[in-house]
């Protein structure tokens, strides 16, 4: 029954707003328009106060005394080693919007930044490195984490089934197998789709222009949509042949070729002034982080705020199905202290290096050479990367690096979302069925091009803001949920004592 349920009502509300895409795209697009303008008046601030709440939660758990709790029995072992493990996360996580947005972010703030802020000044510049490192830095990891972790202790440790109304059992009880439960997943569902469609649009688009530079392939929408049916094929065989095989090889060469090309751009960019940029943006990021992870700008800057930080922190919401059950998956047997310091500090730092040599490269180029790359940046956004790599030793060698990079990122990050809508319409099944994985992939492909379609990137972001607002209720409740079940379980070890909790299972939930 519960198969059927979340199965059969997710593919029909996604295939109705397919089908509006399909004959009528611009309603559509008038559609996500209209409730994205409300959320954004309305319930803007909550994303921002949210991430927060999520980021400090998390290191307050992992540093309590909750932190040696194991994601799974007390004599498990991690199932993948430290390297495969980071890059499944990374390429899970970050992967293709790191591709996109490495140059480009940076020069698009520095040519527009908010308006109490002087455009291409050298503030524009600091602020623009700053942000950059803010919108993906700790609060995006902190919201896959509070996911994840939930995910990953109550399927683990109290062995219930890997699905986010799972999570809830200590709120809803047995509640959680019926209507409650089905709209908690279907909701995930929802959030799930579109939230991974906006990575594939801007991994599409990003593609489309590689080739359209390197080889002259004609940078058309039909182009895009192609490409964007190749490589679901591709993503598709890679779903086949499963989640040791598949994902976990792509994603440790995904991580090898991204480090070539980063390592590649330090050396022969301007390295000197890259390492000045990270040192000098870390320490701005640090001395000004609790201003920014509560700033809205609503007196001067908040239609930029709007633009730029809420959409980020709901796509990043929107993703955490996602990314949490996929995180989850790979998680097991990790203590709670040693899961939330490897996923929050590792690929955050990686990403602080990343913004700093392809964010700085650009910089570099703009202020101190004088190449307007920050004119392409802001008017033709997916082309910035190789129009920086046209500065430098070996272009087409890294531009053609930068498009296998991107189908690769664009693959895993496919693969891992058919898995994950997989288990979560399967009854969270670890080992979902061929058929619903191939299913899902064909869908969420579709509404990538069908949201391109019907209005570009404005269209994907406004359907990640769309898709993220009752997440956000549903993650702070499961908050809520993770330290209730944790407070009770060591009730349950230990009644009379407050020692440490790291003790053999008792489960206070239903098997």
């Amino acid at each position: 029954m519960f198969r059927g349920v979340v199965f059969r009502v997710s593919l029909i509300i996604v295939l109705v707003l397919v089908v509006l895409g399909i004959f009528d795209p611009d309603l559509l697009n008038r559609i996500s328009t209209i409730s994205y303008s409300n959320i954004i008046t309305h319930f803007g601030w909550s994303y921002l106060l949210a991430a927060f709440l999520f980021l400090i939660f998390s290191i307050v758990l992992a540093f309590s005394r909750y932190g040696n709790v194991k994601l799974g029995k007390d004599n498990e072992k991690p199932e993948y080693s430290y390297f495969g493990w980071f890059s499944m996360l990374f390429a899970a996580g970050m992967g293709i919007g790191l591709i996109f947005w490495g140059v480009a972010e940076p020069l698009n703030h520095y040519m527009n930044p908010p308006a109490h802020i002087a455009g291409k000044s050298g503030d524009a510049a600091a602020f623009a490195m700053r942000y950059s490192f803010f919108h993906w830095g700790l609060q995006p990891w902190a919201i896959y984490i509070i996911m994840s972790l939930s995910i990953a202790y109550f399927s683990f440790r109290r062995g219930m089934p890997p699905l986010i109304s799972s999570c809830f059992y200590p709120l809803l009880g047995e509640r959680i197998y019926g209507v409650y439960g089905y709209i908690i997943d279907i909701l995930a569902v929802f959030a799930t789709i579109f939230g991974v469609a906006t990575s594939l649009g801007l991994g599409a688009l990003q593609i489309n222009s590689g080739l359209n530079i390197v080889f002259g392939l004609p940078g058309t929408t039909t182009t895009t949509l192609v490409l964007i049916a190749v490589v679901t094929v591709l993503f598709m065989v890679s779903s086949i042949v499963g989640l040791d095989k598949g994902i976990q090889f792509l994603s440790k060469s995904n991580m090898l070729i991204a480090g070539l090309l980063l390592m590649f751009t330090f050396i022969v960019g301007p390295t000197s002034y890259i390492l000045n940029v990270f040192s000098s943006t870390l320490g701005e990021f640090a001395n000004q982080f609790l201003n920014m992870s509560l700033q809205l700008h609503p007196f001067e800057g908040y239609e930029w705020t709007k633009s730029w930080t809420l959409f980020y922190w709901a796509w990043w919401i929107a993703w955490s199905p996602f990314v949490g059950l996929f995180v989850a998956r790979i998680s097991r047997g990790r203590t709670i202290k040693e899961f939330v310091l490897g996923a929050l500090f590792v690929p955050t730092l990686l990403t602080f290096f990343w913004f700093s040599v392809f964010g700085g490269s650009a910089m570099e180029l703009q202020l101190e050479q004088g190449i307007n790359l920050a004119k392409v940046a802001t008017t033709d956004t997916p082309t910035a990367l190789f129009a920086m790599f046209a500065h430098y030793p070996l272009s087409n060698l890294l531009s053609v690096a930068a498009i296998f990079l991107l189908v690769v990122f664009f693959v895993t990050s496919a693969d891992s979302a058919t898995f994950v809508l997989g288990m979560m319409t399967s009854g969270g099944n670890m080992c979902p069925p061929l058929g619903k994985k191939v299913i899902w992939g064909i869908v969420q492909s579709t509404v990538a091009a069908i949201l391109l379609l019907s209005g570009g990137l404005l269209a994907l972001q406004k359907m990640a803001i769309n898709a993220a607002l009752p997440f956000t209720l549903i993650m702070v409740l499961m908050c809520y949920n993770l330290l209730r079940a944790l407070n009770q379980e060591e009730k349950e070890m230990y009644p009379t004592s407050d020692v440490n909790v790291d003790a053999p299972e008792q489960s206070c939930c239903r098997r």
